[in-house]
C-alpha cells in the first residue's frame, strides 16, 4: 500500500487559544462534542490528529471516538483543502461516461487519493455525486471553474492553468 501524501500540520498558538475557548465555552453543554468538532475545524479548517489530541486531551473523551466521530459524519475533513478544489462528480451519468478514469487519472497524476490535499497545498481532490450538470458528463470542478465532456488525455493540460 503506498504511503499517503502528508501535509504537515501548522497550527498556531492563536488557533490553540481559539480552540480551547471554544472547549471551555461549550463544555458543559449536553451533546457538546460535535459542535466543538465543528469549531475546531471552522478554526483550522479541517481536523488533523493534532486538533484531535487537543479535544480528546481537555474534553477527556477517547481519541478513537473523535475519530470515528469524524470519520463517520462527512462534514468533516482529516486533510486540509487546497488552493485548488477538484470535485470529480462520480454520479450514474457522469460515471457510466467514464469519470472514474477521470478520478483515477487525478489520483495518479497529483499522487494523491480522495480526501487528500497534495503536499505543496496547491491541489485536493473530492469525488461528489452530483455537480448538476449531467448534460456535460463527465464533469469535475476546480473551485469554481466547470469542465464537461472530459477525457482522461486533458487533464494535464487542464491542471497546467492552475500551476
Amino acid at each position: 500500500m503506498e504511503k499517503a501524501a502528508c501535509v504537515p500540520f501548522r497550527g498556531t498558538k492563536e488557533q490553540e487559544a481559539q480552540l480551547l475557548s471554544a472547549i471551555e465555552e461549550l463544555r458543559d453543554t449536553k451533546g457538546c462534542l460535535m459542535p466543538i468538532m465543528q469549531k475546531a475545524q471552522d478554526i483550522y479548517g479541517y481536523l488533523p490528529y493534532e486538533v484531535q489530541k487537543i479535544i480528546s486531551d481537555e474534553m477527556e473523551v477517547p481519541l478513537e471516538k473523535i475519530y470515528g466521530v469524524a470519520t463517520f459524519y462527512s462534514m468533516f475533513n482529516l486533510y486540509p483543502k487546497g488552493q485548488y478544489k477538484i470535485s470529480v462528480c462520480l454520479g450514474t451519468a457522469c460515471y457510466v461516461k467514464g469519470s472514474g478514469s477521470i478520478y483515477s487519472k487525478l489520483i495518479e497524476t497529483l499522487g494523491i487519493e480522495g480526501g487528500q490535499c497534495t503536499p505543496d497545498g496547491r491541489f485536493s481532490l473530492d469525488a461528489c455525486r452530483c455537480i448538476g450538470a449531467c448534460g456535460l458528463a463527465p464533469v469535475m470542478m476546480i473551485n469554481d471553474d466547470v469542465y464537461g465532456r472530459l477525457t482522461p488525455e486533458e487533464i494535464d493540460g487542464i491542471l497546467a492553468k492552475y500551476e
